[in-house]
């Protein structure tokens, strides 16, 4: 594993240098679609240096990109996002970030995995409801990497930002339970009854959400009070910093509490507390500039990875077309789940539909939904799960990563 991840990463600086120095896209995107091109030329040279394919499959094979993700760049990338998130504006719009990170993910699956079965039904795809409802719970929290990668370029308007910046970093976490609540419903048999299912979900819920804020509450003033301590050593400080993220994610699993949430929570106190961004002060400084460091190293290796992977994908046009059409599916229910928490409090704008529109366009899916797509490998549907999630994560980051800064600017003109 070792050895796929050194070649990945050498992949997506090498990337990375080509895009800074010529193509100068939005760095997730250009990854992205370099790494799409690539894997076009390295197919189409299967027949001629078979032994080139197989090594080429076996890197990314052996990358395992569930856990790799799931149980390691994960509390890396969102623990650096949330350093530099602004508390003071978040709280402004702490009652849309909550309706959006529950009501608005529990209305998502719903929708997206209703739609999805009856079109899976009209092509003749033998797509179960509780599968399609995982689909739903998977594609419908918007991918805070992907998510606060684009909008650094995008140009928004600051309240806008943070709303889809703050409801991206939440629903990550409340969308893993909502999708491990489905999997244990799917999972029991005819002698569970209903209370004891929804017990179990309840329980869940408690344990992973709930248990995970409270969880990074204590990791995140733990941290601040040590790194304070010795603000006088910047080493140690970003030492404990990587601590907190690397025990602390690895703790959250054996305690059963959710890892990213602790991590979102335990980053904003310390940003907050510290003061990051105002960069004063020699620990302060070297916090910032190693965590933003990191933060485009493992954001390259994991927008790499996720071009590179498609090529696991076998090519069944009623995949294709259940995947197009869930598109169309997952930018209706985004619509409507943002739509309905959105219309229950009360706003400034004058037209509040073009906020719904620009948080239905700016919410992105990346890597986390694949992840989970990859996670049900023993489900019967985990293939035409993985194939329709990818079509939906491509169109995201790339269709609409690339378009929301002019779609932002014909909106408002």
């Amino acid at each position: 594993m070792l050895q796929s991840f050194s070649i990945i990463f050498a992949i997506a600086t090498f990337f990375n240098f080509i895009n800074y120095k010529w193509i100068k896209l939005p760095t997730t995107i250009g990854l992205m679609l370099m790494s799409l091109v690539t894997v076009i030329f390295i197919t189409l040279s299967k027949g001629i240096f078979p032994q080139f394919y197989m090594f080429f499959c076996d890197i990314v094979t052996n990358s395992d990109f569930k856990t790799l993700l799931l149980d390691g760049i994960l509390s890396f990338l969102l623990f650096a996002g949330a350093l530099h998130v602004n508390i003071d504006a978040l709280a402004k719009e702490k009652w849309s970030i909550l309706l959006f990170a529950t009501i608005g993910v529990l209305l998502s699956t719903f929708i997206v995995g209703t739609l999805t079965f009856g079109t899976a039904k009209l092509i003749s795809l033998d797509l179960p409801f509780l599968d399609a409802l995982l689909f739903g719970a998977l594609i419908s929290p918007t991918d805070p990497i992907a998510v606060m990668a684009i909008l650094k370029k995008a140009n928004i308007a600051t309240s806008l930002g943070i709303k889809i910046e703050g409801e991206s970093l939440f629903n990550d976490g409340i969308g893993v339970v909502v999708f491990s609540g489905i999997l244990i419903l799917s999972g029991m048999g005819e002698h569970h009854n209903e209370t004891s299912i929804g017990l179990e979900i309840g329980k869940l819920f408690l344990e992973e959400a709930i248990g995970g804020i409270l969880y990074g509450g204590l990791l995140g003033f733990i941290g601040y009070r040590c790194i304070k301590s010795v603000t006088e050593n910047p080493q140690l400080s970003v030492m404990i910093s990587l601590a907190i993220v690397m025990a602390g994610y690895a703790i959250a699993s054996l305690i059963h509490v959710s890892g990213p949430l602790a991590m979102v929570v335990s980053g904003m106190i310390i940003g907050h507390k510290l003061n990051i961004t105002t960069n004063k002060g020699a620990a302060r400084k070297m916090i910032n500039e190693i965590w933003e460091v990191l933060d485009d190293v493992f954001n390259g290796i994991l927008f790499v990875l996720i071009g590179l992977a498609i090529h696991l994908l076998k090519f069944d046009s009623k995949h294709l077309t259940l995947g197009i059409t869930a598109i169309f599916i997952v930018l209706i229910a985004r619509f409507v789940s943002v739509f309905m928490p959105y219309s229950l409090l009360k706003h400034k704008e004058n037209s509040p539909i073009k906020t719904v529109s620009v948080l239905t366009w700016g919410g992105l899916r990346g890597g986390i939904s694949i992840a989970l797509a990859l996670s049900l490998a023993n489900n019967s549907s985990s293939e035409i799960i993985l194939y329709i999630t990818y079509v939906v994560v491509i169109f995201s980051i790339i269709i609409q990563g690339l378009s929301i800064g002019s779609f932002v600017k014909k909106l408002y003109r």
